[in-house]
């Protein structure tokens, strides 16, 4: 199986790279008091218009990629590193460190963390003149770190509707999780066993986690509805309850890739239009945005509020 790491996205200016070291430090301080460029690490700057234009993934890749550029050859590259670089999403900022997996000499530094759990062969590709942990590895490194971690980054390496494909199946991931040697084990196998290759982004993976902590039946994910305009896919989808579930999340009203040349208020009222044809042939549909995940008595409230049983009772504060 392959996957796609990603390339340098922006014009990198290098402070090693000039002629006369101490002219191309004065003009580099000149351009970052005036705002025409950022520090994306030690010696490396970008276009200020360029980096605020890359989504807090792709920064953090180009992050790793310039820490990377620095080091001697041989590096390992995993966890959150290795993640930017597969294109596999998480919840919250990016670290502002490089995670170094293996059993190597290197300690941690002010851009460097090491992780220690040792790295067998099949598990790492190459990349440049270093390597980085495959899809598979690095959903289960970052599962032994934490459970809604581990579920995000092992459903985005499941994620079919990926550009190219999934970086890796349900078998590969249960196999590593059976393999896994550690005090983790346990929800590392958890994470293997509860990932699913259709949420679409990393709030329908949190989702999910919700959705069951709650004690909620186990939806269906992206489930087709035939609307007078073509089909739809539902985010979440209870056939026994005829029950529909979306996660509303703000990027389609604001980020220009999907707002594809329509303005914002033309994007919410597409999708008012969109959550009223779909209202008119199921039950109920029931809608939430982040606020409401992080804080989870207020999704139970949503779900339980249209309709849907639960085996729990409502979370306190």
């Amino acid at each position: 199986m392959s996957w796609l790491l990603t390339p340098p996205l922006v014009s990198i200016v290098r402070r090693g790279d000039a002629l006369d070291p101490a002219a191309e430090d004065r003009r580099i301080g000149r351009l970052v008091r005036a705002g025409v460029l950022v520090r994306v690490t030690r010696g490396s700057f970008a276009p200020a218009e360029e980096w605020a234009a890359l989504s807090p993934m792709a920064r953090h890749a180009q992050f790793v990629w310039e820490v990377a550029a620095r080091m001697s050859p041989g590096a390992v590259f995993s966890h959150t590193s290795a993640a930017a670089l597969h294109g596999m999403d998480r919840i919250g900022p990016w670290p502002d460190y490089a995670e170094i997996g293996g059993e190597t000499t290197m300690g941690n530094s002010g851009v460097i963390r090491r992780r220690r759990r040792a790295i067998d062969a099949s598990e790492a590709a190459v990349w440049q003149r270093h390597f980085v942990t495959t899809p598979t590895r690095t959903a289960i490194d970052l599962a032994a770190t934490g459970y809604l971690d581990g579920v995000v980054a092992a459903d985005q390496a499941l994620w079919t509707r990926r550009p190219g494909g999934a970086l890796a199946t349900s078998a590969d991931l249960l196999r590593a999780a059976e393999t896994f040697a550690g005090r983790a084990g346990a929800r590392v196998l958890r994470v293997a066993a509860f990932a699913r290759p259709g949420s679409d982004s990393v709030r329908e993976s949190h989702s999910r986690v919700l959705i069951a902590a709650l004690g909620f039946p186990e939806p269906e994910l992206q489930h087709p509805i035939h609307l007078p305009g073509g089909r739809a896919f539902t985010d979440f989808w209870w056939p026994e309850h005829h029950h529909a579930g979306e996660f509303d999340g703000t990027g389609k009203y604001t980020d220009p890739r999907l707002l594809r040349g329509r303005t914002p208020r033309q994007a919410l009222l597409a999708e008012k239009d969109r959550g009223d044809q779909i209202r008119r042939q199921v039950r109920a549909l029931s809608r939430w945005r982040t606020p409401d995940l992080e804080r989870p008595a207020r999704l139970y409230d949503i779900l339980r509020g249209d309709g849907l049983p639960a085996s729990r009772a409502r979370p306190g504060r």
